[in-house]
């Protein structure tokens, strides 16, 4: 039998879609341990899409994106691109994902050519930097085996990515804590060089960590089968260049939950203390009666 791909390698293939027409493309899904299609991965699969219809050397600096309805992990997506404007400077493409028939998600992306111009950014907050930081233990094989096979596969998995919190959280036993926390992440192997495939990398990781930060003072985490949590609409703006197999720091903040939604915000800096990429997220909360409820999809 032979041996499965490294998982970051897994992931590259699964942003390299296949192209059915000159607007049409699609993307295989990969079941990670969520119920549903992880965000992440359409997110990144969208952005890859828009890319391929450029007919000029322009990067992405800005994503807009809704999830309308849960994917289905054992089938594939359609992503079709809708070539709304080339001007000058900028080009912008309307991503619809479809499956089964039926519309999943869409987003709008925005591309630009290179310019000069002013600049400024806030600065990186003041954490320990990742070498300095040990890896999250594995959960006992003992708590392993009380969850359910979805969350198990999803803890106990060595993902593409590799996590280093700076403020450690026991999702399975929550404490209540302000809503801010600061993660740095990488890839876990060399990639190539290719900026818009950073850029596709770094859409998919950008959907860890975000709307958990919202249940931080509520003591609660989607780990609880009471719990149901889901994407809404995600935004994601590239500043500055970047790689995404070397660390960065995320550092989000949740200003406020309400009517059954979080709102999440997150900074991403390289190594070097450059502001490279901004997120926003809103998403559902809800902590229902019926604690044999299912959550609606695992988020970090």
């Amino acid at each position: 039998m032979p041996n499965r791909p490294a998982p970051a390698s897994e992931l590259v293939d699964l942003l390299s879609l296949e192209r059915l027409e000159d607007n049409l493309f699609r993307g295989q899904s990969r079941d990670i341990g969520t119920k549903y299609v992880f965000g992440g991965q359409v997110l990144g699969q969208a952005l890859s899409a828009a890319h391929a219809t450029l007919e000029q050397p322009r990067d992405a600096n800005s994503l807009h994106a809704y999830f309308l309805r849960a994917g289905d992990v054992d089938s594939p997506i359609v992503y079709d691109v809708d070539r709304t404007r080339d001007g000058g400077s900028f080009s912008v493409r309307r991503v619809t994902a479809i499956q089964h028939g039926k519309v999943i998600f869409f987003c709008a992306a925005s591309f630009q050519q290179h310019e000069d111009g002013a600049e400024h950014q806030l600065s990186m907050p003041e954490v320990p930097h990742p070498d300095d930081i040990e890896p999250a233990p594995g959960v006992p094989p003992a708590v392993l085996a009380t969850l359910s096979t979805k969350v198990q596969r999803w803890l106990d998995r060595s993902g593409p990515f590799e996590f280093r919190h700076v403020y450690p959280r026991d999702e399975l036993n929550p404490p209540k804590r302000p809503p801010y926390q600061q993660v740095w992440f990488r890839l876990a192997e060399k990639v190539g060089d290719a900026p818009e495939l950073h850029r596709a990398l770094l859409a998919y990781a950008s959907d860890f960590h975000l709307l958990g930060t919202a249940t931080f003072p509520h003591g609660i985490s989607y780990y609880q089968p009471n719990v149901q949590m889901a994407s809404l609409d995600h935004a994601l703006w590239f500043h500055r260049p970047f790689r995404a197999d070397d660390w960065l720091l995320y550092s989000i903040d949740s200003p406020s939950a309400q009517g059954a939604r979080g709102l999440a915000r997150g900074l991403i800096y390289d190594r070097g203390g450059r502001l490279v990429a901004s997120t926003a997220q809103e998403g559902m909360i809800r902590v229902v009666a019926d604690d044999r409820a299912g959550p609606l999809r695992a988020k970090d």
